[in-house]
């Protein structure tokens, strides 16, 4: 009774709180009662065509393979990432979209995730289009195909954050822990293998968000590190040699200090470098809370933001 009370309460708190994350899960499950509700109202109504209920919402909104179609609905390259019609489906993304998307927060930020998300999406979206329009196989459909659902953003989520922190690892029933990174690859591998054996537009729409979601993950590993030791170092140098001047060390003795040759401030800066490295790796193994006060200060002053 105790767990399933804190569980409750862990769940009431987590979407009260307003993150982007809940935020996303609301707007899909939001959608997806919405459909739900249509479907009700056709019943009612006793429409001669309940499936019409179906060729209404599709139509309107899920993404369709035909460029033409696309060209007079835009808005479906954006809503057929937040359309779900099966409840398995929905049911299957949005935990995974928790999961991983608690896991992104530890690392990045709410607007990072956001961007993921609907980036992941539109390279998704664009990879199923291209791919149905050059593949001859699809060549000898009569009908459009449509893409629904959140998969290729939440794949987007998953390859991100896996090759950005690749030694964070999960405890899996009947598995064991296993890191998030051969996660993700296996579900690439598998993606990739069932492009054959049905749905091959979702699977190619799901690996769509793979490419971007690594791509995204190199970028972000470059930057954050560029970050770390560039601008913002050099930004707290110049604070502390004003603070320094006002407090008169430097102001009475100019020449007091040698100056820095380049080969010191490289082995500083390396110096600097290879720990910033090794706190990177014990976060991503134990997460941030596993840091020292001290480690954390020490991130805090070279990335110029608090975690």
């Amino acid at each position: 009774m105790n767990y399933s009370r804190n569980l409750s309460d862990e769940i009431k708190h987590f979407f009260r709180g307003g993150s982007v994350l809940a935020i996303l899960i609301l707007i899909n499950l939001g959608v997806w009662i919405l459909t739900k509700v249509i479907y009700v109202i056709f019943f009612l109504y006793n429409h001669p065509d309940v499936a019409y209920a179906d060729s209404l919402i599709l139509n309107h909104f899920a993404l369709s393979s035909l460029p033409v179609d696309l060209v007079s609905r835009p808005w479906t390259l954006v809503t057929y990432m937040f359309l779900h019609i099966d409840f398995w489906h929905i049911v299957f993304n949005m935990l995974w979209l928790f999961w991983f998307g608690r896991i992104f927060l530890e690392y990045l930020t709410s607007k990072q995730l956001l961007f993921t998300y609907l980036a992941g999406g539109l390279a998704g979206g664009l990879l199923y289009i291209l791919a149905f329009n050059i593949f001859p196989v699809f060549q000898n459909s009569h009908e459009p195909s449509l893409a629904l659902g959140a998969s290729a953003s939440v794949m987007a989520i998953v390859t991100a954050i896996s090759f950005f922190v690749p030694n964070y690892s999960i405890q899996l029933l009947f598995i064991g822990r296993i890191r998030i990174l051969y996660l993700a690859i296996l579900l690439f591998i598998f993606d990739f293998i069932a492009i054959p054996t049905g749905n091959a537009g979702g699977h190619i729409a799901h690996i769509g968000g793979v490419f971007f979601g690594y791509f995204f993950s190199l970028y972000m590993r470059k930057t954050r590190y560029a970050y770390a030791t560039g601008v913002f170092t050099s930004i707290f140098n110049k604070v502390g040699r004003i603070f320094s001047s006002r407090s008169g060390f430097s102001t009475h003795h100019p020449n007091s200090e040698r100056p820095k040759t380049d080969e010191d401030y490289n082995v500083e800066k390396n110096s600097r470098q290879k720990r910033i490295d090794t706190i990177l790796e014990k976060i991503s193994r134990g997460g941030y809370d596993s840091l020292t006060k001290e480690e954390k200060d020490f991130l805090f002053r070279s990335s110029g933001k608090n975690s």
